[in-house]
């Protein structure tokens, strides 16, 4: 397995990330000229190199990434999935009813969960059709 792996101290503090810088030198990519989202994909393939789905030819094909010329497919491991109340709501719809159907069916609902952590945000805004008055509050709540 590869290892990219650095320590950064900062104000008695230690923090680890992926060394890029290196993986070119050792490569012979041209970290410079890869796009910032590629380069994030490299480093999540450093990370989750596991020799078996990530392999050390993945990661050469994406240090040598051209987008005229793609080099084969990317494994896609993401660390966490942030889910937007409009897809994310079908998300747990899905996952309650496969839950009910595995208990119908005398399994475990508790194997039925995501692999990854998923973040679920609901953002509705609400409408205020009344402001700067005593009433504001009210009036807003019956419409």
């Amino acid at each position: 397995m590869l290892t990219y792996k650095s320590i950064l101290y900062q104000d008695k503090r230690e923090y680890s990330y992926i060394d890029l810088e290196k993986v070119a030198l050792d490569m012979g990519g041209d970290l410079d000229n890869l796009p910032y989202s590629i380069r994030i994909l490299l480093e999540s393939l450093l990370r989750k190199e596991d020799g078996d789905v990530v392999r050390k030819h993945h990661i050469e094909n994406l240090m040598h990434y051209q987008a005229v010329k793609p080099r084969g497919e990317v494994p896609f491991k993401p660390s966490r999935v942030i889910l937007q109340d409009f897809t994310g709501v079908p998300v747990v719809v899905d996952l309650a009813s496969m839950r009910d159907a595995v208990v119908t069916n005398g399994g475990d609902p508790e194997l039925i969960n995501p692999e990854i952590p998923v973040d679920l945000v609901i953002d509705h805004s609400v409408q205020v059709d009344c402001y700067g008055c005593e009433t504001a509050l009210e009036e807003n709540i019956t419409k």
